[in-house]
């Protein structure tokens, strides 16, 4: 089962592979990891998605709590919250593809982000659900490139990761 790890940790250098090492090291998969500073520059936030059982994530949330640097861990996904992840595709858009290519965009209500006489690079915002269901087939027919952030998530309501 997919599970968003949201961590708060100190803002220093080491932090990071501190905590890949940990994941690594054990044997778990990262899917997608964001990490950035918070509007305290001493700390940053890390959304890790990764996928196990709920004892494999348990043990996650041990270790992960166990390191110094660590502040604060919160699986998001034992509440209610709100993902999204961006995604930028360039295709390939000559022709009638070009239109074809516009409609698609404003049904996923993505943005065209820049344009060329071939192509279209195609802004997407939403969760993975959404990004993986623009990523039909025909879409990827025509891509060229594509590039995903992966997931970053907050909790919804009085659910807050703070110190």
């Amino acid at each position: 089962m997919k599970h968003i790890i949201a961590v708060l940790l100190e803002n220093e250098p080491g932090a990071l592979s501190r905590v890949v090492g940990l994941f690594s090291a054990r044997g778990y998969n990262i899917e997608s990891l964001t990490v950035a500073p918070t509007e305290d520059p001493s700390l940053s936030r890390m959304t890790i998605t990764t996928a196990g059982s709920d004892d494999v994530i348990e043990q996650i949330t041990k270790h992960l709590n166990r390191l110094i640097e660590v502040v604060k861990v919160v699986d998001l996904t034992e509440g209610s919250y709100t993902e999204r992840e961006l995604m930028m595709v360039k295709v390939r858009a000559v022709g009638k593809e070009r239109e074809e290519m516009k409609r698609m965009a404003d049904i996923f209500r993505g943005r065209i982000i820049d344009v060329t006489e071939k192509s279209y690079t195609i802004e997407l915002t939403g969760d993975q659900s959404k990004n993986d269901a623009f990523w039909s087939p025909s879409t990827a027919a025509r891509s060229s490139e594509t590039v995903r952030t992966g997931a970053s998530g907050i909790g919804r309501g009085e659910r807050i990761l703070r110190v």
